[in-house]
């Protein structure tokens, strides 16, 4: 019998005991055990700590986001391994595709956040804030990395996706992860932590494993530590619960099962897209991961004059649903994760019926393909039927873990939305509806109670990812009993792991801190402009102030014919009563324009390879015919960049092989008495001495 290891310390290690015996969910033979008894978990947590937290800080945001790429390519080169494995876990080609694919996906959707993160191991939090008049004292935020471990214990429907979807976003923010899967399916994390650990692609200590029990971990941790736990409210509140957890405050982030739902518009009727657009999405989530997800649909919600229509095409389509061994290419639906799981659902769906009636599934009238009904954890998928939700709450409070959803009517769209609450929160909610005015009071209506809502019409159907399907760019989690918290998210996720702190000082002292040229700072002046200097050579702070440019009317004449913007206000012969200004005012992109011929280096060729944009362009105050103009041009920001790979499609493209990083300017505009008219941040492509 094959003993799972947990990868401890730097190590590989087997749990001593007997540990915890581990079935096919298909065939239901035993094939290894799992424990983690023997493990020091104290230990575990202080090596991750030293080892991996000291090695992730001193990364950069830039470098921690080329580490996730890297890996997330090198486990997308072992799928096929996970694929394998998988389908002793009862999933599907498909199903796997979601847990393995989806998982390694959120590895590269990470790493791309990058690009919206400095070079540095911390980043600023917000914009600056001046504290005095004489702009000589300031207040900012920054954000750091936390000095522990994020421990995740994960439950048990993706023994993928749950683990790299929680350590993409900590590895990012410069955390360790101790990961936690549920031991029923943890051999598949186990298979693809042999694989991360191998590829050496990870700081020594950035990762750690526990196939067994999470022990005595808890009692362990302090406040510079984060854990993340994902499975039943029950369980979630007993770890939130945790003494240690509430004493020293420890970050708990909870994602809760919940009683996700969908609506179906009252303005849908069959034969509109939408129509069969709602019967595929019940379909799919009650079928797909044999409904277990903690984002499937457990409730569904209809117009009552729509109610018959709808619960037959959803059973017609359910029976047309190939149950069996997720290895032959015919099956569409596998079995449940194992035989406990299968108890569990059945336990629950008992007590979904004493308030509501079957109108689909069997529990033994079952045709399976290559499989064996009493070995494997196989399933009917079920569609209940509740006439009076409001009366009958079990609908709202049991949830079946499973292939089991609940259809019940509502008389109005506000009807609807209560509905949707008596969830009492949760991930994710659809409506699907062709009417903009129904969307749009749904929405409103029950976002309070749910993390997400999806809204489907013909428009979007063909490229949406679903009902069930959470992306690492918006936030996963819900209210109340869908535990409250937020995982992933962008740059959302990424704050979880990190400490913001408020910060006060001058603005150059500031600048020195943030790594980021603060307005008011004092500049670096330099004889040699900085449009002259690799990228490698600028400093934070570089700085030319320009000579004066004097604005005529002439100036103004000519930039309004040539860009074809005649506004009143920048033509002489304006009566300029009952108007803002007192008499021709230059446009405003005229004298950003005039700005950039003072402050280019003009003439020869230089590491400025181009300039891309302008960010939070602003014209504060107006500049008549007859002032001067002039600049103050700083050094703000820089941040580097690896170079694309060069491929067959790409190798023509000119200059796509020189070594560059992004240079963000600050820029000041001043008139004759020194009063600010404009600012903006114009960004620039500058050439790099070396490649990353």
């Amino acid at each position: 019998m094959e003993k799972l290891l947990n990868y401890i310390s730097g190590r590989w290690m087997e749990g001593s005991g007997d540990g915890q015996l581990l079935y096919d969910a298909v065939t239901g033979e035993p094939f290894a055990t799992a424990s983690t008894e023997g493990i020091d978990m104290k230990l575990a947590v202080e090596y991750a700590r030293a080892k991996g937290n000291t090695a992730l800080r001193k990364l950069t945001f830039q470098e921690r986001g080329r580490m996730l790429k890297s890996l997330a390519l090198h486990l997308l080169s072992k799928k096929e391994i996970f694929y394998e494995i998988s389908s002793r876990t009862g999933a599907t080609r498909i199903d796997s595709w979601i847990d393995i694919e989806g998982g390694i996906g959120n590895l590269f959707a990470n790493a791309s956040l990058r690009r919206k993160l400095p070079d540095t191991s911390f980043c600023v939090d917000g914009d600056p804030i001046n504290l005095s008049k004489q702009n000589t004292f300031m207040g900012h935020h920054i954000l750091v990395p936390k000095e522990g471990v994020a421990v995740h214990i994960n439950a048990y429907n993706f023994p993928v996706w749950g683990m790299l979807e929680k350590i993409a976003v900590n590895l990012l923010a410069g955390m360790p992860a101790i990961v936690k899967p549920a031991t029923v399916t943890s051999y598949l994390t186990e298979a693809v932590v042999k694989e991360i650990i191998a590829s050496g692609i990870l700081p020594e200590g950035s990762l750690q494993l526990l196939c067994g029990s999470a022990g005595d971990i808890l009692n362990h941790l302090n406040s510079q530590d984060v854990v993340t736990f994902t499975g039943s409210a029950s369980t979630g509140l007993k770890l939130k619960s945790h003494p240690v957890i509430m004493k020293e405050n420890v970050p708990f982030n909870m994602e809760a099962d919940s009683l996700n739902c969908i609506v179906l518009g009252n303005d849908v009727k069959p034969g509109m897209p939408e129509w069969d657009i709602f019967i595929k999405e019940v379909k799919k989530e009650i079928t797909v991961k044999a409904g277990q997800k903690c984002t499937a649909i457990r409730r569904i919600f209809v117009e009552q004059n729509m109610m018959e229509d709808a619960w037959k095409a959803i059973s017609a389509e359910l029976s047309k649903t190939p149950i069996g061994n997720p290895k032959n290419e015919k099956v569409r639906m596998g079995s449940l994760a194992g035989k406990q799981q299968k108890e569990e659902v059945s336990t629950q769906l008992q007590k979904l019926l004493a308030a509501s009636s079957v109108i689909y599934g069997s529990q033994n009238d079952l045709q399976l393909i290559d499989a064996d009904f009493n070995k494997g954890a196989f399933m009917s998928p079920y569609l209940l039927l509740n006439d009076n939700p409001f009366r009958n709450k079990e609908t709202h409070e049991v949830e079946a873990f499973g292939p089991v959803s609940t259809i019940m009517p509502y008389k109005t769209l506000d009807e609807a939305i209560e509905l949707s609450k008596m969830g009492k929160g949760s991930l994710c909610s659809s409506i699907v509806t062709a009417s903009k005015s129904i969307a749009a009071d749904y929405v409103i209506g029950a976002a309070t109670h749910h993390g997400r809502i999806l809204v489907l019409d013909s428009e979007c159907a063909k490229e949406s990812t679903g009902h069930g399907s959470p992306l690492p760019t918006l936030v996963h989690g819900g209210p109340g009993r869908a535990g409250g918290g937020e995982e992933m998210g962008g740059l959302r996720g990424i704050k979880h792991y990190l400490q913001r702190t408020a910060i006060q000082g001058s603005p150059t002292m500031l600048t020195a801190v943030t790594k980021i040229f603060q307005p008011h700072a004092k500049g670096n002046e330099t004889a040699v402009h900085p449009f002259k200097k690799y990228f490698e050579d600028l400093i934070i702070g570089d700085q030319i102030i320009t000579e004066k440019r004097l604005i005529t009317s002439e100036d103004i004449d000519k930039f309004a014919d040539l860009s074809g913007d005649h506004f009143y206000a920048h033509i002489k012969t304006t009566d300029f009563s009952d108007t803002m200004f007192e008499e021709q005012v230059a446009h405003g992109y005229f004298i950003m324009s005039a700005a950039a011929g003072l402050f280019v280096d003009s003439y020869d060729k230089n590491p400025v390879l181009l300039n891309y944009g302008i960010d939070e362009l602003r014209f504060t105050k107006p500049v008549y015919a007859g002032m001067s103009v002039y600049i103050r041009f700083t050094c703000k920001e820089k941040t580097a960049q690896e170079n694309k790979e060069i491929t067959p499609e790409t190798m023509h493209v000119k200059g796509i092989d020189i070594p560059r990083g992004i240079v963000k300017w600050y820029v000041e505009i001043f008139d004759e008495t020194d009063e600010a008219v404009g600012v903006g941040t114009i960004l620039t492509m500058v050439k790099m001495k070396n490649k990353i």
